[in-house]
Protein backbone atom coordinates (compact mmCIF):
# COMPACT_ATOMS: atom_id res chain seq x y z
CA UNK A 1 0.00 0.00 0.00
CA UNK A 2 2.79 2.20 0.77
CA UNK A 3 4.36 1.86 -2.71
CA UNK A 4 0.97 2.39 -4.06
CA UNK A 5 0.99 5.60 -2.60
CA UNK A 6 4.75 6.76 -3.24
CA UNK A 7 3.93 5.68 -7.04
CA UNK A 8 0.62 8.11 -6.86
CA UNK A 9 3.07 10.48 -5.13
CA UNK A 10 6.05 10.70 -7.62
CA UNK A 11 3.60 10.63 -11.13
CA UNK A 12 1.83 13.53 -9.72
CA UNK A 13 5.53 15.37 -9.07
CA UNK A 14 5.90 13.86 -12.42
CA UNK A 15 3.05 15.55 -13.84
CA UNK A 16 3.46 18.69 -11.98
CA UNK A 17 7.01 19.17 -13.34
CA UNK A 18 5.89 18.58 -16.97
CA UNK A 19 3.63 21.71 -16.72
CA UNK A 20 6.02 23.58 -15.65
CA UNK A 21 8.06 22.72 -18.78
CA UNK A 22 5.50 23.53 -20.79
CA UNK A 23 4.81 26.35 -18.91
CA UNK A 24 8.19 27.63 -19.29
CA UNK A 25 7.97 26.65 -22.81
CA UNK A 26 5.55 28.75 -23.91
CA UNK A 27 6.54 31.75 -21.83
CA UNK A 28 10.03 31.06 -23.92
CA UNK A 29 7.96 30.93 -27.09
CA UNK A 30 5.82 34.42 -25.86
CA UNK A 31 8.77 36.36 -24.97
CA UNK A 32 10.93 35.33 -28.32
CA UNK A 33 7.68 36.52 -30.44
CA UNK A 34 7.47 39.80 -28.44
CA UNK A 35 10.97 40.62 -28.95
CA UNK A 36 10.31 39.59 -32.88
CA UNK A 37 7.33 41.81 -32.97
CA UNK A 38 9.10 44.87 -31.39
CA UNK A 39 12.27 44.48 -33.59
CA UNK A 40 9.76 44.21 -36.55
CA UNK A 41 7.83 47.19 -35.49
CA UNK A 42 11.32 49.03 -34.47
CA UNK A 43 12.55 48.44 -38.41
CA UNK A 44 9.95 49.44 -40.05
CA UNK A 45 7.08 51.53 -38.32
CA UNK A 46 9.40 53.89 -36.43
CA UNK A 47 12.58 53.94 -38.67
CA UNK A 48 12.41 57.12 -40.55
CA UNK A 49 12.47 56.84 -43.88
CA UNK A 50 14.30 60.22 -45.72
CA UNK A 51 11.20 61.72 -48.10
CA UNK A 52 11.64 62.02 -51.73
CA UNK A 53 11.11 65.81 -52.89
CA UNK A 54 10.93 66.05 -56.93
CA UNK A 55 10.05 68.04 -60.02
CA UNK A 56 7.18 66.88 -62.30
CA UNK A 57 4.84 67.98 -65.25
CA UNK A 58 7.06 70.82 -66.33
CA UNK A 59 5.19 73.01 -68.74
CA UNK A 60 7.09 75.62 -70.92
CA UNK A 61 4.71 78.74 -71.34
CA UNK A 62 7.15 80.77 -72.88
CA UNK A 63 10.79 80.56 -74.61
CA UNK A 64 12.89 83.60 -76.44
CA UNK A 65 16.28 82.65 -77.47
CA UNK A 66 18.84 85.05 -78.64
CA UNK A 67 21.31 83.80 -80.87
CA UNK A 68 23.82 86.44 -80.91
CA UNK A 69 27.75 86.99 -80.11
CA UNK A 70 25.93 87.45 -76.62
CA UNK A 71 23.65 84.67 -76.36
CA UNK A 72 20.43 84.78 -74.29
CA UNK A 73 17.26 82.97 -73.11
CA UNK A 74 14.06 83.25 -71.40
CA UNK A 75 11.77 81.10 -69.96
CA UNK A 76 8.44 80.79 -68.43
CA UNK A 77 7.53 77.39 -66.51
CA UNK A 78 5.31 75.99 -64.49
CA UNK A 79 6.42 72.84 -62.89
CA UNK A 80 4.62 70.46 -59.88
CA UNK A 81 6.70 69.57 -57.29
CA UNK A 82 6.09 66.25 -55.52
CA UNK A 83 6.83 65.76 -51.83
CA UNK A 84 6.97 61.71 -51.36
CA UNK A 85 6.45 60.39 -47.85
CA UNK A 86 6.30 57.10 -47.35
CA UNK A 87 6.60 56.79 -43.28
CA UNK A 88 4.19 55.72 -40.81
CA UNK A 89 3.82 59.57 -39.62
CA UNK A 90 3.32 62.67 -41.39
CA UNK A 91 6.22 64.77 -42.70
CA UNK A 92 6.77 68.75 -41.61
CA UNK A 93 8.46 70.21 -43.82
CA UNK A 94 9.62 73.88 -43.90
CA UNK A 95 10.44 77.06 -46.20
CA UNK A 96 12.45 75.99 -49.07
CA UNK A 97 13.86 77.31 -52.50
CA UNK A 98 14.36 74.95 -55.88
CA UNK A 99 17.01 76.91 -57.97
CA UNK A 100 17.27 76.64 -61.36
CA UNK A 101 20.50 76.92 -63.06
CA UNK A 102 22.28 76.44 -66.76
CA UNK A 103 26.15 75.32 -66.99
CA UNK A 104 26.81 76.35 -63.35
CA UNK A 105 25.17 79.80 -63.60
CA UNK A 106 21.73 80.83 -61.46
CA UNK A 107 19.13 81.36 -64.09
CA UNK A 108 16.29 81.43 -61.47
CA UNK A 109 14.66 80.13 -58.18
CA UNK A 110 10.71 79.30 -56.93
CA UNK A 111 10.09 79.48 -52.98
CA UNK A 112 8.09 76.21 -51.79
CA UNK A 113 6.17 77.21 -48.83
CA UNK A 114 5.92 75.00 -45.56
CA UNK A 115 3.65 72.43 -45.43
CA UNK A 116 2.70 68.73 -45.43
CA UNK A 117 3.25 65.16 -46.51
CA UNK A 118 0.32 62.98 -44.55
CA UNK A 119 1.19 59.04 -43.91
CA UNK A 120 2.09 57.33 -46.55
CA UNK A 121 1.33 59.96 -48.80
CA UNK A 122 3.07 62.11 -51.90
CA UNK A 123 2.18 65.68 -51.42
CA UNK A 124 1.57 67.92 -55.02
CA UNK A 125 2.25 71.36 -55.04
CA UNK A 126 0.88 72.16 -58.12
CA UNK A 127 1.22 75.50 -60.85
CA UNK A 128 4.34 75.92 -59.36
CA UNK A 129 5.61 79.17 -62.14
CA UNK A 130 9.07 79.79 -62.43
CA UNK A 131 10.58 82.59 -64.87
CA UNK A 132 14.52 81.88 -66.00
CA UNK A 133 16.44 84.02 -67.85
CA UNK A 134 20.20 83.73 -68.80
CA UNK A 135 22.82 86.14 -70.56
CA UNK A 136 26.46 84.85 -71.21
CA UNK A 137 28.13 88.22 -70.91
CA UNK A 138 31.53 87.68 -70.77
CA UNK A 139 31.76 83.56 -70.06
CA UNK A 140 32.56 82.76 -73.78
CA UNK A 141 32.62 78.54 -73.04
CA UNK A 142 29.12 79.31 -71.81
CA UNK A 143 28.11 81.53 -75.10
CA UNK A 144 30.08 78.81 -77.11
CA UNK A 145 27.52 75.92 -75.25
CA UNK A 146 24.69 77.80 -75.23
CA UNK A 147 25.36 78.54 -79.24
CA UNK A 148 25.87 74.60 -79.70
CA UNK A 149 22.46 73.75 -78.10
CA UNK A 150 20.59 76.77 -79.98
CA UNK A 151 21.92 74.61 -83.08
CA UNK A 152 21.09 71.41 -81.70
CA UNK A 153 17.66 72.49 -80.51
CA UNK A 154 17.97 71.13 -76.76
CA UNK A 155 18.72 73.70 -73.79
CA UNK A 156 19.69 71.51 -71.32
CA UNK A 157 19.08 72.99 -67.28
CA UNK A 158 19.33 71.80 -63.89
CA UNK A 159 16.80 72.21 -61.16
CA UNK A 160 18.31 71.48 -57.41
CA UNK A 161 16.80 72.25 -54.11
CA UNK A 162 17.00 70.55 -49.90
CA UNK A 163 13.64 70.20 -48.16
CA UNK A 164 13.90 70.24 -44.22
CA UNK A 165 11.54 68.94 -41.81
CA UNK A 166 10.06 66.38 -39.52
CA UNK A 167 8.97 63.17 -39.36
CA UNK A 168 6.34 62.34 -36.70
CA UNK A 169 6.34 58.56 -36.21
CA UNK A 170 3.17 57.72 -35.29
CA UNK A 171 2.47 60.49 -32.81
CA UNK A 172 5.47 58.93 -30.35
CA UNK A 173 8.20 60.76 -31.66
CA UNK A 174 9.86 63.01 -33.98
CA UNK A 175 12.66 62.74 -36.08
CA UNK A 176 14.59 65.47 -38.42
CA UNK A 177 14.82 64.36 -42.07
CA UNK A 178 16.45 66.39 -45.25
CA UNK A 179 15.04 65.44 -48.77
CA UNK A 180 17.50 66.96 -51.56
CA UNK A 181 16.65 67.06 -55.32
CA UNK A 182 18.59 67.02 -57.91
CA UNK A 183 17.11 67.53 -61.84
CA UNK A 184 17.89 67.76 -65.29
CA UNK A 185 15.54 69.33 -67.49
CA UNK A 186 15.83 68.69 -71.42
CA UNK A 187 14.10 71.06 -73.78
CA UNK A 188 13.29 71.08 -77.04
CA UNK A 189 13.69 74.74 -78.22
CA UNK A 190 12.16 74.22 -81.87
CA UNK A 191 8.80 72.50 -80.06
CA UNK A 192 9.13 74.51 -76.74
CA UNK A 193 8.42 71.44 -74.93
CA UNK A 194 9.97 69.09 -72.79
CA UNK A 195 12.50 66.61 -73.92
CA UNK A 196 12.92 64.83 -71.10
CA UNK A 197 12.64 65.35 -67.22
CA UNK A 198 15.40 63.24 -64.97
CA UNK A 199 15.14 63.32 -60.79
CA UNK A 200 17.07 61.82 -58.27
Amino acid sequence: MADKEAGTFMNEKELKRKKRIKLAIYIAIFVVFQVIVITAFSLTVLKAKTPKFRLSDVEIKTLTRNASSSPSFEVDITTKVKVKNTNFGAYKYDNSTVAFSYQGSSVGQVAIQKGKAGWLTTKNIDGVAVKLNYQALTNMTAASHLDSEFSTGVLTLNGNGKMTGKVELIWIMKKKKSAEMSCTIAINVQSQTIKSLECK
